[in-house]
């Protein structure tokens, strides 16, 4: 019995099954679906960042809406002026020890919050997350009260064990270690993504681990570890670019009264690029300061995804 085969003309124009279905009912909608945030992203994101770097080269008068080409002189102001240095030495120091500590704390919470059973995990999931959504103003105002270098609580309480504490708020090698001790507060995002790591790690991984004589210590490091490397991965990245961009914890510690004569202890990138935008309203110089601080970001996370995905473990990869 012969078998009905297509003609090769007839398989020429028969159009891939990939080129169909983006047009189908399902995708039509979706894309519906996504087409807000396609605009936003492309009026709001990606046209505001062409504009700086158009801005970048000029000297933009904000009050009178005008622009006037000078070439690359802001860019080379950059590697002229001490602070703009300053600043990016501040918050590289702040990322490298504040991305590590941040892990490793939420981590601990996330660890603690799994061990607890399920009937009364969901109180103290919303007690851990609460100062998540504390606002930055009122956290700020807070530890204004506690790092009091005179009468705040964290010295009162390093006091009960003789330790005399350190003027967090007045010396300049306290400054970015208070500005930490904040960003320690709003951990619980990171939290809530471990959390969810460490309950995918299969239960049978422990129990055979735990019958060739593991441990909890060598469980913890040759089984969780390895199981939760990728969310541990994408909390590095995210938590880096945003230690990178930190601005509102230094700003409205050291910076939101305008006479403030704060040292540069506490100059961050994010907070240079404000005091030149709205203070000195030195919009070109400032729009260069953004794309210096987008390229070092850019540079850092290229560099963590190439090096980092080889000690990251992908279920069904190699």
């Amino acid at each position: 019995m012969a078998t009905a085969v297509d003609s090769p003309r007839k398989r020429r124009l028969r159009r891939p099954r990939w080129i169909k279905e983006p047009f189908n009912r399902e995708a039509r909608a979706g894309y519906l679906f996504i087409l807000p945030w396609v605009v936003g992203f492309l009026v709001f994101t990606l046209g505001a960042m062409v504009y700086s770097l158009v801005i970048s080269f000029t000297n933009y008068d904000l009050s009178t809406d005008t622009a006037t080409p000078v070439g690359f002189s802001n860019y080379e102001l950059l590697f002229k002026d001490p602070k703009v240095m300053t600043s990016l030495g501040n918050t590289l120091y702040y990322a490298v020890l504040s991305v590590p500590l941040e892990i490793c704390f939420a981590l601990l919470l996330a660890y603690l919050l799994h061990r607890i059973p399920e009937r009364g995990a969901g109180v103290f999931r919303i007690i851990y997350y609460l100062p998540k959504m504390t606002p930055s103003v009122a956290a700020a105002s807070i530890f204004l009260l506690l790092l009091n270098g005179n009468s705040g609580a964290i010295n009162g309480f390093l006091g009960i064990f003789g330790i005399d504490g350190p003027q967090w708020l007045i010396d300049p090698d306290w400054m970015k270690p208070s500005i930490i001790i904040i960003g320690l507060w709003s951990v619980s995002g990171t939290m809530l993504i471990l959390l969810a790591a460490l309950k995918n790690v299969p239960q049978d991984l422990y129990e055979a681990a735990s019958l060739d004589g593991a441990g909890a210590i060598r469980q913890f490091f040759s089984v969780t570890l390895p199981m939760i490397s990728n969310a541990l991965f994408f909390c590095t990245i995210v938590l880096t670019i945003a230690a990178l961009q930190v601005f509102d914890q230094a700003f409205l510690l050291f910076y939101r009264d305008t006479t403030s004569a704060a040292p540069d202890a506490a100059l961050f990138v994010g907070v240079y690029l404000f005091q030149q935008a709205f203070q000195q309203f030195n919009m070109g110089f400032a729009a260069a300061i953004a794309w210096l601080l987008f390229v070092i970001i850019l540079l850092i996370t290229v560099f963590q995804v190439r090096f980092g995905n080889k000690f990251v473990y992908y279920e069904g990869g190699r």
